[in-house]
């Protein structure tokens, strides 16, 4: 298991969580973690890793954020969602997009006979703007 940076979780949580403009009894109240929790972990103390997911969401990051910090890389951010600002719908990058044409195309040429190129793409690009539309995917 490689090394956990808890030092720079601890500060990429303090800079987000004065960012929001909240403090850290609220930021734990609504992680529905203890307080001292929340302290551990700005203060670069191992916590559950239950409880650093707990803190992903109301630090408007996507799940797993805290554990991707501690493994030396960045927080995705996610913006809350303009009908539902429960919910959070990350960035989706154009390579993603690309990956999912790819793998509809895939899959209608695994399991179809007689559909031409031309139907394969258009397929899976309505595939794609569908689950856009209904906000499976952004972008």
């Amino acid at each position: 298991m490689a090394p956990r940076d808890l030092d720079a979780l601890a500060k990429a949580v303090k800079k987000r969580r004065i960012e929001l403009g909240l403090g850290y009894k609220k930021a734990a109240k609504d992680a529905g973690i203890a307080p001292d929790t929340w302290k551990r972990i700005e203060t670069g103390q191992p916590v559950r890793e239950l409880s650093y997911a707990k803190a992903d969401p109301v630090l408007q990051w996507a799940p797993g954020s805290c554990m991707a910090v501690l493994e030396g890389k960045s927080p995705v951010p996610v913006a809350p969602s303009e009908s539902d600002p429960s919910v959070s719908i990350s960035p989706v990058p154009p390579e993603a997009l690309a990956a999912a044409k790819d793998v509809v195309q895939l899959a209608a040429i695994a399991t179809t006979s007689g559909l031409t190129a031309d139907e394969i793409r258009t397929l899976s690009e309505r595939v794609v703007a569908d689950l856009k539309e209904k906000g499976l995917l952004g972008g």
